[in-house]
Formats: C-alpha cells, structure tokens, sequence
C-alpha cells in the first residue's frame, strides 16, 4: 500500500492532519449546540425562574400588605391610640402596596421579553395568556382595593372600629381572591418552566451524544492509522526508550542497534552517538569532581556568570591542619606519606561534604573550605561550619588508630591531631587567577583571620577556635567558651575568640565547670586582678586537668607579674602577621 511507502514524518502528518481535522469539525458541533443550550439556559435563569420569582415576591407582599393593615387598626383601637405607630404602620403598607404591583409588573416584564425572542423556543400562546391574567389580577386588585382602603382609612379616623371590622373582612376576601388567582398564574408559570428545563435538558443530550458519536469516530480512525505506522516503528522506539531510562539512570553504556533506514533508524545512530558524548562528559565532571568540589563544578556550569563577576559575600570560612605533620613525616617513604594523607583527608573532608561546606583547596597537609551562597542557600553556615569542625575532631581518635595499621607498623612516628579555625564576615568570591589558569576561590579579611585562628590553636592548646562573628552566628546551638581577644595586625579592635567544646546539651559536668571557672578568671585577668584570674584558672584546671587555655593563660600571667603590661593595654593579646 502507498501508506507504507511514505516516510514516518509523513505518516504522522498525515494521521495529524486527519485527527486535527476530526477534531475540529467536534469542536464546532460542540460550539454550536453548547451555545445553543446556554442561550436555552440564559434565558432559563434570567427570564423564567425571576418571572416565577416576581409572582411568588407578588403573593408575599399582598401577605405584608395585608399585615400591615391590621397593625394600623390595632394601633387606632389602642387606648389612647398609638398615633406614632399608626404612622409607621401606615406607611409600611403603602409601601407594601406599591411593591405587589411592582412585583407583578418585573414578572410581566420578563415573560414579554420570553415572547419578544424568536430565537428560543417558548409557547408564546401559553405566556401571553399568563401576562394577561396577571395583568388583570392586579388591575381587578387595584380597583376594588383603592375604595376599600379610602373607606377603612376614614373609619379609623372616625373610631368606627366596628364597621372598620366588616371592611377588613372584605378586604381579606379580595386578597384571598387575588392570592389564589396568582396561585393558579404561578402554578402555569412553573410549567413553563419544566418545559424549558426539559428543552435544555434535551439539546444538552443531543449535544453529548453528537460530541460522543464524532469523538468515537475519531477515536477508531486515528487507532486505525496508528496501528498501521506502529507495526513498522514500535520496536526501534521501544529500544530508544530502554536506552533512555538506562540514561536517565545514570548508565551510560547503553547503545541501540541500528536496524531501520528511516528516520527512527537516524535517531538511533543519533541516540549512540549522545550516549558517548555524555559518557565523556560524565567522566570529565568525575575527573574535574576530584580536583575542584562537585558543588562548584556544578555551580560553574549551572551559572557561569558566577565565576566571570566576582560578587561579595558573606560567609564562613574554615582551615583544618594536621598538628605533628613535620614529626610524623620524618622516616615516611613518599609512598607511604601520599598513602597516610589521602586517608586524612578523605576522613576529614567527609564532615565537610555532610555539612553542605565547600572544599576549597587542600594546602600542604591543611584544608581549606567555605560554607555560604553562590553555591548554597543556607540561613546558618556558621553552625553548619561548626557541626563540621566537631565531627571532624571526633575522628581523630579513630583517625590515629588507623594510620599505623595502613602503613602496617605497630606505632606512628609522630602523634597526629587537628587544629581548626573558623571565621565569618564578607569576602570576594569568584575566578581567580591569570588568562593561563583560574581557580575559583574566595579572598578577604575572614580568610586570613580563619588562617590565624587554626594557626593560633597551637598557643593555647586547642582544637577549635571561631571568631566572635562565628560565635553570634551559632548563637546557643553549640557550646562555646571565650578564650581570649587577639589584637590582628591590620585590624583596629582586638578580636574575641571563643572555643568551640561541644554540641549544645552535650558538655559533661566539668566541662561546664571548667567553662564557668575559666570565664571567671579571664574576667579578672582583664581587670590586672592577676592573684584572682590565677584562682580561677587553677580552678579549670581541677575540673579538667591539661586544659591548654587555662595553662596558656597562667603562663601569661607568669610573664606579665615579671613584666607588666603597659597602661593602656585592655587585654588583648598580640596576634602577628602569619
């Protein structure tokens, strides 16, 4: 058949075109018969159902009218008689009077406007005969109703109550006549009403089932025809999907045999050759992921404008070191230094990659990471830094257990241990470098004060030291203790440094001692009471003995009673330019 001949793209142009137009010779039926039926239903709703709505509001304010009337000859019959309220009564049945005429006028209104439209099917015979008798109920009404109610208003003027008696008696015959003459009107009107319910009832059916036939048609037709092309292309596709989902999987060593000359066949070849094209892809994203964070990698290819623009930015910056590096190193093969070095860094870096920090280089045997946009939106970077650093220190004592078993030696020579510094504030991130090479990286005053902090870990003794813009950040989330203030070369205030001991709620009791006996003495070390800061140090001591700042300090004191310090010094201890 000539169909088959044809090629894929003109086979399913051809299908399209059949559907498109199937669908829309339905639209149009459907455009046709739902406006019909929401011009049926239009004038259902805006003209049948309110003309209803008027007689029956018609019925109800006679009822009112007729309330109304008796409230004023019960105010007259008061003794003395309720003047005032024979007033208000009087006028609330005026007005009550003029809305029953009211009321059957809008119902006429709308049931001429029904007569009026030749666009709608409606027995205009059967309204019109409607719209006359409501006429004449109310002008019959009116009639006998305006003598009435001269008569009754003069006597109550008269105090006649009880001829007034033998009116209202008439008055409430003509409202019961007038009452079940609209009664008889309304019932006829609600038939009218069925009947154009029903005749939108039955041009909505024809609409759906008309809609129903041509869809079905163009249900079975477009199958025929997709049957047709399917049997020539369903396999090649159904290869092309494996090999897709195997993709989307991450395997990149899917690949389809060819076995069309059609366009499914170039697909295929097309498929193949993007399988490898993204093989080569990932394993330079995996080469590059080893050399730079796979954070950055994927920032610098997300948003390149990133890496162009350098853009300030806060954040928190951390460096780790290996104390013991150089005694350790001494008597290692090269071999088994580059062996005992990864193994230190992939079981530090491992904290900060759980932490969602960025490893921004490894310098020698120190690391050096950030925490902080473009590459994550975090509210809390400097907890985040911190959690790290604690997780970090919870490795040493596994990490010194290892490292003699990897070199297959019963002892290190050198005991190894961490020292950290973390600090926050602004600092420019971008590409850095020449036209040759870049690196992305991040510059400023938080760097080189995180870079003096882990180096200034070795003075007191420490493992953590965070800067004061650090400890606000982390707030009460970790358990924090003043150390000291350092006076930065190149900074004019001196810089308040705070120990990072622990998660909040975790210290041991003499942790806390430590830290409140520490806390006093520094105090008095600030104010010269050296005797006193003494006591208090020597109190830390007691509650966890080794402790490096209380020993830092004493010694300090030590060298300050043999060479005091001058008059204007605040406390601060110098901190060189490293």
């Amino acid at each position: 058949m000539p169909i088959f001949n044809q090629s894929i793209r003109r086979k399913i142009v051809g299908i399209a075109l059949g559907l498109i137009i199937l669908m829309v010779v339905t639209a149009i039926l459907s455009m046709v018969m739902s406006s019909r039926v929401g011009h049926l239903l239009d004038e259902l709703t805006a003209r049948y159902i309110p003309a209803y709505g008027h007689l029956a509001r018609s019925n109800v304010r006679s009822l009112e009218r007729a309330l109304a009337m008796r409230r004023m000859v019960i105010a007259k019959m008061q003794t003395p008689p309720d003047e005032e309220g024979f007033a208000a009564r009087l006028k609330i049945f005026r007005e009550t009077d003029a809305q029953v005429e009211q009321e059957a006028e809008a119902a006429r209104k709308l049931i001429n406007a029904i007569i009026d439209d030749e666009s709608t099917p409606s027995d205009n015979a059967a309204l019109a005969r409607i719209e006359t008798r409501i006429e004449n109920a109310v002008k019959e009404l009116r009639r006998e109703l305006d003598e009435e109610d001269a008569k009754l208003l003069r006597l109550l003027d008269a105090k006649d109550f009880a001829a007034t008696r033998d009116v209202l008696v008439h008055v409430d015959a003509l409202r019961d006549l007038f009452t079940q003459r609209i009664d008889a009107i309304r019932a006829e009107m609600l038939s009218q009403v069925f009947v154009s319910t029903a005749q939108v009832i039955r041009h909505q059916r024809q609409a759906i089932i008309v809609s129903g036939i041509v869809t079905i048609l163009a249900a079975i037709v477009g199958l025929a025809f997709a049957i047709m092309v399917s049997t020539g292309i369903t396999r090649p596709v159904r290869l092309l999907l494996a090999g897709t989902r195997e993709v989307e999987a991450g395997r990149f060593d899917k690949t389809i045999s060819v076995s069309t000359q059609d366009e499914i066949g170039e697909l295929a070849s097309a498929f193949n050759r993007m399988v490898e094209q993204l093989r080569q892809n990932e394993r330079i994203r995996e080469t590059f992921g080893r050399y730079i964070d796979p954070k950055v990698v994927q920032g610098l290819i997300d948003r390149p404008e990133v890496a162009v623009d350098g853009q300030r930015r806060v954040m928190t910056i951390m460096f780790c070191d290996m104390s013991g590096f150089t005694a350790m190193s001494e008597g290692m093969t090269p071999r088994g230094l580059v062996k005992v070095m990864n193994h230190y860094f992939t079981v530090m870096s491992g904290p900060i990659r759980s932490n969602r920090g960025i490893i921004d280089k490894y310098i020698g045997d120190a690391i050096m990471a950030y925490w902080g946009p473009p590459f994550i939106e975090e509210e809390e970077p400097a907890l985040l830094a911190g959690l790290a650093a604690i997780e970090m220190a919870d490795q040493v004592p596994a990490l010194q257990k290892q490292l003699p078993d990897l070199l297959g030696i019963r002892a290190m020579p050198g005991l190894c241990d961490l020292r950290i510094g973390i600090a926050t504030g602004e600092v420019l991130t971008g590409s850095i470098g020449s036209e040759l090479m870049m690196s992305f990286t991040v510059m400023g005053d938080a760097v080189n004060l995180a870079s003096r902090l882990e180096a200034v870990n070795k003075t007191y003794g420490t493992r953590i030291l965070i800067s004061q813009a650090t400890a606000d950040a982390i707030g009460s989330h970790l358990g924090l203790r003043e150390v000291d203030r350092l006076a930065v070369a190149g900074q004019s205030a001196p810089q308040t440094i705070f120990e990072v001991m622990g998660r909040a709620g975790a210290l041991t009791a003499a942790h806390e001692s430590l830290r409140s006996h520490y806390a006093e003495g520094l105090a008095a070390y600030r104010a010269r009471r050296f005797d006193e800061a003494r006591a208090g140090f020597n109190a830390a001591l007691e509650a966890v003995p080794g402790d490096g700042p209380s020993r830092a300090m004493l010694a300090r004191i030590t060298r300050f009673e043999a060479h005091p310090p001058d008059e204007g010094w605040e406390g601060a201890w110098r901190l060189e330019q490293k």
